[in-house]
């Protein structure tokens, strides 16, 4: 168990009366931000094996009990991916005006086994929410930049003891319970070379004949791979940004791991290897991560993008929506030289409503020729 000097308050905003799922990776703070805002008149957790095997045995003891419930209850049912048949009953009570006002909340770690068993998340009745690790911006006063580099922002990583044994331990698990016992891949072997191989494609475009090559299985394999790590949300792909473009652009994807801590520890380490290797890539997944994260939590139309040309013009993040335009290119260095904007100039020339700026190491907030310069801490701060 992790605990916080002090509640921190979660960016992510629901509905009081709406059903919903919620996802997200095992330790990022669901069944904490749960506990926090309902009281639940049931809930049913469904890591608990015997709770497990119970509705796996009979899914329709869930609507008995909701039936026993007051009229606008709040039902709680966790890691509902491990019983998907009991989404049928729970899509059944919401079409039902006996149950209009019952609150279904179902929280995830995948979504695979649903969409495996051709589950339809309820057919639009309940809306989809995500939680992400910690936003540096929701750590407040309990910020540690050298805990953030060197073990992530998950809640269970983030407050333990003892970091890095719970980080760990927390790979395995993942390997352990939800890649081995639910039988996603037949050589566990092979699969963790290729979560170690993709430490090189993190914050990269992706080239997955080069992963397959490097991690010695097949083309096909990789993709099924990959989408087993997306659909576990252990990770995430960035698409180009192609919105009235005028020159040529590289029609391609950037992959990141969904957490600093995890990506560091999937890293292969040995005497060889350079412990600096992946800074530059680091600091990039994390800003995409809280990027991302505080994209979602806003509930504004507001997406993540890279931009490249055929020329070798590289913006690392667009984040584009409605009310909002930005451009961020993000630099492992203490100061900023002239031939670090020059991709930004360049795409400043196509879209000059773009507002620019460069995150860098250093100390002090700049202004380079209408270009921003702010310390990469101080701009996740920001993000609120």
């Amino acid at each position: 168990m992790y605990r916080m000097a002090k509640t921190i308050k979660r960016q992510l905003v629901v509905a009081n009366k709406l059903s919903y799922f919620l996802f997200g990776p095992r330790g990022t703070g669901k069944s904490s931000f749960l506990k926090e805002h309902y009281i639940a008149d049931l809930k049913i957790n469904l890591l608990d094996e015997v709770v497990l095997i119970k509705f796996l045995n009979h899914p329709e003891e869930l609507e008995h009990l909701v039936k026993a419930l007051p009229k606008a209850a709040v039902v709680i049912i966790d890691e509902v991916q491990r019983a998907p048949k009991l989404l049928n009953y729970a899509h059944k009570m919401m079409e039902t005006e006996q149950f209009k006002k019952v609150q279904f909340i179902l929280t995830g770690s995948s979504s695979r086994k649903l969409k495996a068993q051709g589950v339809n998340l309820l057919a639009g009745r309940a809306i989809s929410k995500r939680m992400f690790p910690f936003l540096i911006s929701e750590l407040g006063s309990q910020f540690s930049e050298e805990k953030v580099m060197n073990y992530g922002l998950i809640p269970l990583i983030y407050f333990s003891k003892n970091s890095k044994a719970t980080l760990e331990s927390y790979i395995a698990l993942y390997i352990k319970e939800e890649i081995k016992q639910e039988g996603l891949v037949r050589n566990l072997e092979s699969f963790t070379r290729f979560l170690e191989v993709m430490c090189f494609s993190h914050a990269e475009i992706l080239n997955l004949s080069n992963v397959s090559r490097e991690a010695a299985v097949k083309r096909t394999t990789v993709d099924a791979y990959l989408s087993i790590v997306e659909d576990l949300l252990l990770g995430f792909r960035i698409q180009s940004f192609k919105i009235k473009n005028r020159k040529q652009t590289v029609e391609s994807e950037k992959f990141y791991y969904f957490d600093i801590g995890v990506f560091k520890t999937l890293c292969p380490k040995g005497f060889l290897e350079n412990k600096n290797q992946f800074k530059g890539q680091e600091l990039e997944g994390l800003v995409a991560q809280n990027l991302l994260a505080w994209c979602h939590y806003q509930n504004k139309g507001l997406n993540v993008y890279f931009w490249r040309t055929q020329s070798g013009n590289e913006v690392d993040f667009i984040v584009y929506g409605p009310n909002l335009f930005w451009a961020l290119e993000v630099k492992s260095a203490h100061s900023i030289k002239s031939e670090h904007l020059s991709s930004l100039k360049s795409f400043g020339d196509d879209y000059p409503t773009a507002k620019k700026i460069i995150l860098y190491t250093g100390e002090q907030k700049k202004k380079i020729e209408n270009i921003e310069v702010i310390p990469i801490f101080d701009f996740l701060k920001s993000l609120t």
